[in-house]
């Protein structure tokens, strides 16, 4: 987030193990983040989550806000801060727990972030919307109430048709749609249940409910979408533990036609909640397990696959894998990158929102890992950092690996106050890497990292340049080169570099 001021507090919390380096999925690793729900605008996949906490209470779900990330990569997520929490809908929600699935959509400018929270005084769930003008936020409640709520109403799917009527879908063991209003935030013409009972339409009964009545396939967790003149309805199926299967129809109201199952159960969960887009000339489907160290059933984190649908429009099974997907572009290390874009860590966690981002260490041996960076054929020779640490830290810069060449290392002292620092790098690095920041010291968990760069020149050339207001020269002989800050020329003209 590079048009965002960086003043937020550090907080110590605690870290999470690695998975190991090569493993793409798990795709967030600093915390748990159940229920993803993609959003492809413009050239970027923004995810929103939800967000089990680090500690579960009373043997249940404990999941007091949610949160938001994004790519353009597909492997390189950037933490965009904990845009909603309990506290955005006080008027009618229990506070400090019960944040439960959502989805979010933009329309006119404007982005709705439908939740899942329980109703105080009630006891039952409520979907509530809230609005802002920016993905990040900051979001309000404008209407103090839930959309819909009663027993079973969770899990919204929001969907704009071609003639421009919003849907809004939900529901747990029984599914429901109803018509949102232009305002995006009442319905219109009422609720409408879907018959779930229809084996045609959802598949097999699993078995029985304890009144006696047959269990449907339809679990919940609804996702609605349009592809190819079709509508397409995934969601977790089977009882519990859960998997993915999916039903079409020829119009969004149905009759709803069973295609079966497209995921299985989800390792150590007993839940997988999801849903599958299109981005950049690929389809991927999102899911969430509970593989992170420390996950399980009430601490679960969102995991990505890549498919490739049938001629006629079905969706293939499509397996686990660790891996994950394959990287849809290179990242350029000559821009300025927040530290918050990570392929992998360890040690490390992201904190903020919309009014910053940056990353925080609480364990004397953490990691960041990015993905996929490439250096080109000049290359890269110094590095520069916005740092901030109370006592003299160390961000070793490694190729490959956690133990892989060392190419650099930024000591940091700045008193608690956030600095740029820059180092020189032990040789010139070209080509694409995988780049790893090794943060080490006596009191790494008051360290904050905000952004990163890397420069093709020295520090030594860089320092030399004056800048008056009219000119940039450098007082040195040398050989043209190209200032990628500036993209300009440098030339030497009467004995000294000039920036052209």
């Amino acid at each position: 987030m590079k048009q965002l001021s960086h003043y937020i507090l550090a907080v110590c919390l605690v870290c999470l193990t690695t998975l190991p380096i090569k493993a793409q999925n798990p795709i967030i690793c600093d915390r748990y983040t159940p229920d993803p729900a993609p959003y492809v605008h413009g050239d970027t996949l923004y995810l929103f989550v939800d967000h089990d906490e680090d500690e579960t209470q009373n043997g249940y779900f404990t999941m007091k806000d949610w949160l938001l990330y994004s790519t353009v990569d597909m492997v390189n997520w950037t933490y965009r801060g904990t845009p909603i929490t309990s506290e955005t809908f006080s008027s009618w929600a229990k506070q400090d727990n019960d944040c439960w699935a959502s989805q979010c959509i933009e329309r006119n400018g404007e982005w709705y972030w439908y939740v899942t929270a329980t109703v105080k005084n009630g006891g039952y769930p409520g979907i509530g919307v809230a609005v802002a003008d920016s993905p990040a936020g900051p979001y309000h409640d404008p209407i103090k109430k839930p959309v819909v709520k009663g027993w079973w109403k969770i899990d919204p799917s929001v969907f704009i048709d071609d003639n421009g009527q919003a849907y809004l879908f939900y529901g747990n063991n029984a599914l429901w749609y109803a018509k949102l209003t232009t305002s995006m935030t009442a319905i219109t013409g009422g609720e409408k249940e879907v018959n779930t009972k229809d084996e045609n339409a959802f598949g097999p009964y699993k078995g029985y409910n304890d009144d006696g009545t047959p269990k449907t396939n339809f679990e919940e967790a609804s996702w609605i979408y349009k592809r190819g003149g079709k509508y397409y309805l995934e969601y977790a199926a089977g009882g519990v533990p859960e998997h993915m299967a999916y039903s079409t129809a020829d119009q969004i109201t149905g009759p709803w036609t069973y295609q079966g199952k497209i995921m299985g159960q989800a390792d150590n969960s007993f839940t997988i909640h999801g849903g599958s887009v299109e981005y950049k000339g690929h389809y991927y489907m999102f899911y969430h397990n509970g593989k992170l160290p420390g996950g399980g059933g009430y601490k679960r984190s969102t995991c990505v696959e890549e498919f490739t649908p049938n001629a006629d429009g079905t969706i293939p099974f499509i397996p686990f894998t660790q891996k994950g997907v394959e990287p849809l572009q290179t990242l350029n290390p000559f821009d300025k990158q927040e530290a918050e874009t990570i392929n992998q860590c360890q040690g490390v966690r992201c904190e903020g929102d919309y009014n910053g981002c940056h990353v925080i260490s609480n364990n004397r041996s953490g990691y960041i890992k990015v993905r996929n960076v490439d250096f080109g054929e000049v290359g890269a020779r110094s590095f520069t950092a916005r740092v901030k640490s109370v006592k003299n830290e160390t961000i070793s810069i490694r190729l490959g690996s956690r133990t892989g060449t060392v190419i650099g290392k930024l000591n940091v002292a700045t008193n608690g106050e956030w600095t740029d620092m820059t180092c020189d790098l032990t040789t010139p690095v070209t080509g694409v890497q995988d780049l790893f920041f090794i943060i080490s010291g006596a009191a790494v968990e008051q360290f904050g990292f905000d952004n990163w760069q890397f420069f093709e020149e020295s520090t030594g050339i860089r320092n030399m340049v004056q800048r008056p207001t009219d000119s940039r020269v450098y007082d040195l002989q040398g050989r043209q080169i190209k200032d990628p800050q500036h993209h300009h020329s440098i030339q030497i003209v009467n004995g000294k570099k000039v920036i052209q």
